[in-house]
């Protein structure tokens, strides 16, 4: 999927494979949180190697009874997953992995030689985990769960009762939580998804600015944890990016000041409300084509559709014939389906799906006879 995005998502037209909001530019940020451009002109050196003391604050005030040493900066959550999967993964040990989800840490497990346990989202219980198959994994010896929540591609948020259940099994088993919650703060209605912070010692939450706050260009995302968890992950990243970014770590702090945060999460909050609805009334017009549950978080809509042509030929069909990037199921190893961003501003999403409504018409209607 990452190889696919970055081919083409700077050179097609309409860029629906996105999973996050239209992104603020830097004069919208500073505009939110009322700061003069003057308060950029910082120094260009190499800063705190796990974020400065402002940002490490300001993160772990969002997750209660987190600490400054409970917080590691780090570029982008895609750093945050991959130090936490390093210190979490022993070889040819084995993962439990809700699935689908992003395939970033299952696919280092099997690069690095352990085995995957795949613990399925349930379509017909509104994309919740098989917990049967979560406990045969951990009885198995599955040493951490990684959870998406909320999910991607499905946008589904775990019920209170399966985040008990996980929660539960994990302490039983005496295995971790690496909870990635990248999208928590993008819900469709008021109430945020509740992190797995705290709920038992054994977890690991990673997160970034890229999906809820529409900033994923800053390159910044974070892990929470035990504080001898963070310092061991702090140290593994002295192996990969040494530090944040000097302007990111401080355009992080303006964003995640308490009232830019909120107004950031409005903004969010309102771009997925509205253009959800115009996505829901395009598919509602095409009758029996689509089959899906709607989000509850994140730009993304999770899709089966009906047409007689598998989701990486149709997403190339999109491509080639109407400049439309859509991101196929097959990236989720799930074929008939198609994750469709809509967090991009409205006219241009509107004009995308007519594209898209086309591409479909034309498979339904089959091959054109030869004259």
């Amino acid at each position: 999927m990452e190889r696919w995005q970055s081919t083409y998502e700077h050179r097609i037209r309409y860029n629906l494979s996105e999973s996050g909001v239209h992104p603020l530019s830097v004069a919208e940020l500073l505009e939110l949180g009322g700061r003069a451009p003057s308060s950029l002109d910082v120094r260009l050196g190499y800063t705190q190697s796990n974020g400065s003391d402002e940002l490490r604050a300001l993160i772990g005030g969002d997750y209660a009874g987190a600490s400054d040493t409970s917080v590691l900066v780090t570029t982008g959550g895609a750093e945050a997953n991959f130090a936490a999967f390093w210190h979490l993964m022993k070889a040819e040990n084995r993962a439990a992995i809700v699935v689908p989800t992003y395939e970033q840490v299952p696919g280092l497990v099997e690069s690095f030689g352990g085995r995957i346990a795949p613990v399925p989202l349930l379509e017909s219980e509104g994309w919740q985990p098989d917990l049967d198959a979560l406990g045969t994994a951990l009885d198995r010896g599955a040493g951490f769960v990684l959870v998406t929540n909320p999910n991607n591609p499905t946008g589904a948020s775990l019920t209170a009762e399966s985040a008990d259940h996980i929660v539960e099994l994990t302490d039983r088993y005496g295995a971790w939580i690496l909870a990635d919650e990248v999208y928590a703060g993008a819900e469709i209605a008021d109430r945020r998804t509740p992190s797995f912070w705290g709920r038992h010692d054994r977890v690991i939450v990673t997160n970034s600015l890229s999906k809820a706050y529409g900033l994923p260009g800053l390159r910044i995302g974070w892990v929470v944890g035990p504080p001898k968890v963070v310092a061991d992950l702090w140290a593994r990243t002295d192996y990969t990016t040494i530090c944040p970014a000097a302007l990111s770590d401080a355009l992080a702090c303006v964003a995640l000041d308490p009232p830019v945060r909120a107004r950031i999460r409005e903004r969010t909050q309102r771009i997925v409300s509205e253009n959800l609805g115009l996505l829901e009334d395009w598919m509602g017009a095409q009758g029996n084509r689509f089959r899906y549950r709607p989000p509850d978080a994140g730009a993304i809509c999770f899709t089966r559709y009906d047409a007689d042509i598998g989701s990486t030929a149709f997403a190339e069909k999109l491509r080639r014939q109407k400049d439309v990037l859509v991101v196929p199921g097959d990236h989720f190893r799930m074929d008939g389906f198609v994750r469709i961003g809509f967090g991009v501003p409205a006219d241009y999403l509107v004009a995308a799906l007519d594209l898209v409504r086309q591409a479909f018409d034309e498979v339904s209607a089959g091959p054109v006879p030869a004259p």
